[in-house]
């Protein structure tokens, strides 16, 4: 059987704009460019035909597929999918030594040292351990169409997994706010026909950020 899996990332939050990290441990809601954002993708998209809603279980995703729960489609939570703790980066405004750490731990993450981890944060091994289970539900999910919100680099994580690729590749993936991957799955194969498509803003006269 044929599946159409739709995965956008929430829209803007006022943290996104003001360069505050967020993570899995700041619960922040979207501002009024976030809320425009997820009414542009769900006029261009309220038609799909998606037979349920996958969403993490942070706020942010919650309000961008809101509109599609208010049809009465099935809704489900998922901590697997959550954004990636960045620990002690948390609720702070991006300074440049942050920035710095932040390279570091990537630059570590590109030669393959995925339990490489900011202070207190979680390691690319054990945000790939949470989004593989993720995946394995997604293949064994009973519905033709599906709707799936998560975060920026849960999702470069989730890219890599659906395309079978080592997770040093996980910053090729770009991620917009509201940005979608449209995946086909079939014969176990997970194939691409959007990535981090931004038509749906564009559509509905916004710049995309």
């Amino acid at each position: 059987m044929q599946k159409e899996i739709y995965i956008i990332r929430h829209g803007e939050t006022d943290y996104n704009r003001q360069g505050i990290v967020q993570g899995q441990g700041v619960d922040t809601s979207l501002n009024a460019l976030g809320r425009r954002q997820a009414r542009a993708f769900y006029d261009r998209y309220k038609d799909a035909g998606f037979e349920a809603v996958l969403t993490s279980r942070l706020r942010r995703t919650h309000e961008t597929v809101q509109a599609f729960i208010g049809q009465g489609l099935p809704w489900e939570q998922f901590a697997d999918i959550n954004e990636i703790g960045w620990g002690d980066h948390e609720g702070r405004k991006s300074t440049p030594a942050m920035m710095q750490q932040y390279r570091e731990i990537t630059d570590e993450w590109k030669k393959g040292n995925f339990h490489a981890s900011l202070e207190g944060a979680e390691s690319a091994a054990g945000l790939a351990e949470r989004i593989s289970r993720f995946v394995e539900h997604l293949r064994g999910r009973p519905e033709s169409t599906l709707l799936v919100c998560s975060h920026g680099r849960a999702m470069r994580c989730l890219m890599c997994l659906l395309q079978q690729q080592p997770l040093q590749n996980m910053d090729n993936f770009e991620h917009a706010n509201t940005g979608l991957y449209q995946v086909q799955y079939q014969g176990d194969i997970f194939r691409f026909v959007l990535e981090n498509d931004l038509s749906h803003l564009e559509y509905a006269g916004l710049k995309p950020v």
